[in-house]
């Protein structure tokens, strides 16, 4: 465990959040696969902005867990405890 650290942990996670993320869009349009799709959205539906003058500010976050991205998730751990 010498050479690993909690940022390539973080790393493989978000490279797995994101790589689910794109096989459930991709898989939604066929029939068998579209349950990798299913999902909940949550967050800010509408952003807080903050206006200062000559500065405004817009906050907002969110996030869209999908079964693919649970399931690159869990490949990312994996991959990160073997290598």
């Amino acid at each position: 465990m010498k050479g690993k650290n909690n940022w390539t942990l973080f790393i493989l996670i978000l490279a797995g959040i994101v790589l689910g993320g794109f096989l459930g869009n991709l898989a939604e349009s066929v029939s068998w696969l579209g349950w990798l799709n299913y999902g909940q959205t949550f967050g800010l539906q509408n952003p807080v902005i903050l206006e200062l003058g000559i500065l405004v500010l817009t906050f907002g976050l969110t996030i869209k867990i999908t079964i693919a991205g649970i399931i690159g998730i869990i490949i990312g751990i994996l991959v990160y405890r073997y290598i």
